[in-house]
Formats: C-alpha cells, structure tokens, sequence
C-alpha cells in the first residue's frame, strides 16, 4: 500500500510499505524520506495519534491503497530541556507578519537578518537562545533553593520577599493585559479647532491647567501681541525654567460659531501653540464630554480631532503622555505649573498631560529667581503685610504691588 505524509509546512512524503509492516519500521522510512528523527516524528491518523510503534498498519486502522497521514514534528526533551523545535515553521509564521518582523528588527536585529536569508542562521540563534532561558531558569531555580535552605537568614528572607512582589506584579500585568488591554494603548490628547482674529489653531484643552496658555509666536500671528501687558511678566519654574512675557487680558476666541472672550498667559519655550486651561472652560461652563468625544459649550458640540488630525508635534511616537503636574513658583506675579518630568532640563509641553496654570497655595516659597531682589520700593509696610497674611512671602508681596501698581486688592486678587 501507498502513504502519503503531509507535514504542517504543507510538504508531502509518499513510502510504499506492506500492510503489515510495523510503525516503527514506517518511521524509519520516513526518517530516510524527510530528515526527521524518529524520536521526534508524530504520526496523526483520522484525527488521533499513532503511538503503537509495534503495531502493525493494519492493526493500527490504516487502510486504503492511497491513505493520507499527518506527519509533525514534536519537541524532543532531555531531563526536561527542549533540544529542538520546528525552527523553520516559526520562521514562516514569522516572515507573514509584517508588524512582528518590525519588532524583531528594532530588538534583535541579527535574528531578522536570519529569519530573511539564512534559515539554518535562525535555527541556531533559536537553539542559542533557548539555552540561554533554559540556563537561566536553572539558575534562578538554584538560588531560589539557596535562598530556603537557612529560614533564619533576613537578607534570604528579604530577596524572597522581593521575588514574591515581582512575580505579584507580573500577575497584576498580564491579569491587565487579559482584561483590559487597552490601558497600555497609547491615548490621543484631546484637540480642537478653533480661531483667534480669523486665524486658525489645533488647541489642546486641558482641565487641568489653571490659565490659558498661548505661544509668542502664535500670539503674533494673531495680532494679539500689541495688546501684551509686561507688569505680569515672570519667570515659571518648575523642572527647569520658561519665561512669562505677560498677558493679553482680553481677546475674541472663536469656537465653532461661538465668538467667546477669552484671556491668554504668553509663555516661551512650550511647544504647544494654545492651551486651553480651566480658566477659560469654566468662564464658559464648557463639559468634556467623552462619551460623545466633543467639548459641549454653550450648547455646541465641538469635536475633538482625531489622532491623524493633530498637530505633528502631539502626534510624536517618543512624546511620553500623562505626565503627572507639580507646582511650581514664579519670580513675577503671575505663576504657573510645570510638568513633573524629572531629567529635563527645559521641560517641553507637546499636549502629553503636561499642564500649566496653577497658583501657589499659602505658605508656599516661591523659588530662587534669576531676577534681582524686590525692595519694598513705594509700598507701605501694611500693604506688604496685608498680602503676607494671605500666604505670600515678602517678595512675592513686593512683585505682586509692583504688578497692580500699589492696588492692595488687586495684588490680592492677582495672589489667587
């Protein structure tokens, strides 16, 4: 009788063997035909496995002149350690998906190159690497015994302590990736599109900011520049430092047909043309609505732009979103929030949960400043004190009275 064998790859195998010839005797054939080892062939028949190897054929339900049987390669263990696998079909599956062979080129180049052009390369590397796991294993295994053999040892104590949390936090990681994977997507900031004197911006609105943030050079082309009061110039500071030119206390902002006042804190160095912060949002009773994915205003839905509609600098891959905001003090009387992102120098603000606009609370020292000292100048000390005992300290009394021009209750005003 003729078999036919077909291997998961699609490759075929035909043997001529006699009915009553056992499997094993079949399984070196096969062997002969295919390069298989006979420990790791896996014969399946009708849907079950043929594991009889003194079995005849016949005896085995192998029947027909032109019976077709599935041929697969197993994996061969030795005291419990894989030796080999069917390196080739993992390399197909491989080459046919795109996103996966990107992965493996920015993380283990050498084997993508092999995965391409040279699959006994990739069979290697692929033996090499699970040599290496499987001698880790072994090692963490030994140390793991090391570490039980004296109960009365408090550092062996502490590392098993440890290693208990990091394999708690694994189950806690993939019990998330499991029920609720997309936390670990990435989250678009919210984006719409609105007008200022007829010129059109992407703004980031963003709750959590105390003021309405504009860029200089958006205010200029907005014509809004001329209007810039200087008394509320001063310097931010938070992880690194951004200059306050000053505020536009009063410009039309258009949104959708909306034609709305609005008032804009000009700041250098963030990289966000116009933030729209809780200043403006509650003047205008505004509502994030995201179960509808719209800004309601006054009635208006205003949509939030979608991913591809953002601006390039929101839409960077490195930009690092949700960042948590610290307070921060300011050297003028104007003082804002800067984003708690440690290492930067000069912190960027791309619309990734960076915000800004937050006033110091009470008893909250300002930061040492690059500009000189106040003096108390033509303000009495009762004014100074008057402002100390809202929370300020002296200089910022000082700067605040310089700013409202003498006017304690403006200064007051200005302090929150």
């Amino acid at each position: 009788m003729e078999l036919t064998f077909v291997t998961d790859l699609g490759q075929t195998f035909t043997v001529e063997i006699d009915p009553n010839m056992e499997l094993e005797n079949v399984m070196a054939l096969l062997e002969a035909e295919s390069s298989i080892p006979i420990g790791e062939q896996s014969i399946h028949y009708e849907g079950r496995e043929l594991t009889n190897q003194k079995a005849t054929m016949t005896e085995l339900g192998v029947h027909g002149a032109n019976a077709m049987l599935l041929l697969r390669r197993k994996v061969a263990n030795v005291d419990g350690r894989p030796i080999e696998q069917d390196a080739e079909m993992m390399r197909l599956q491989l080459l046919g998906d795109p996103q996966l062979m990107a992965q493996l080129q920015e993380t283990q180049p050498e084997l993508a190159q092999a995965v391409q052009s040279n699959p006994t390369r990739f069979a290697e590397l692929l033996r090499q690497t699970r040599e290496r796991q499987y001698e880790a294993e072994l090692a963490q295994q030994q140390e793991i015994e090391r570490l039980h053999a004296d109960p009365f040892d408090v550092e062996a104590q502490r590392k098993i302590e440890e290693t208990i949390r990091q394999q708690a936090v694994i189950e806690n990681m993939e019990h998330a990736l499991e029920y609720a994977p997309e936390s670990f997507g990435r989250v678009t900031m919210l984006y719409i599109n609105v007008e200022v004197n007829s010129h059109p911006i992407k703004a980031f609105v963003d709750s959590g900011a105390q003021q309405t943030i504009m860029s200089p050079e958006t205010a200029e082309a907005c014509g809004i520049m001329r209007l810039l009061d200087t008394r509320f110039a001063g310097i931010a500071r938070g992880v690194g430092t951004a200059k306050i030119l000053g505020r536009v206390h009063s410009a039309q902002i258009k949104v959708a047909d909306l034609f709305l006042p609005c008032s804009f804190t000009i700041m250098e160095g963030r990289d966000v043309d116009l933030l729209l912060g809780l200043d403006m949002l509650k003047a205008h009773q505004a509502c994030i609505d995201l179960e509808k994915n719209v800004l309601r205003i006054q009635g208006r839905e205003v949509r939030f732009l979608s991913e591809h509609e953002l601006p390039d600098k929101a839409r960077d891959p490195q930009e690092v979103t949700g960042e948590v905001p610290s307070n921060v003090s300011a050297a003028g009387p104007s003082t804002s929030s800067g984003p708690s992102n440690p290492g930067a120098a000069a912190p960027s603000f791309p619309g990734g949960g960076r915000t800004l606009g937050s006033a110091p609370a009470g008893g909250v020292r300002p930061g040492p400043s690059s500009r000189p000292q106040r003096t108390s100048g033509n303000h009495s000390e009762e004014s100074i004190r008057v402002l100390m005992d809202l929370g300020a300290s002296r200089e910022l009394a000082i700067s605040t009275l310089d700013a409202a021009g003498g006017n304690v209750d403006v200064a007051a005003s200005l302090l929150f």
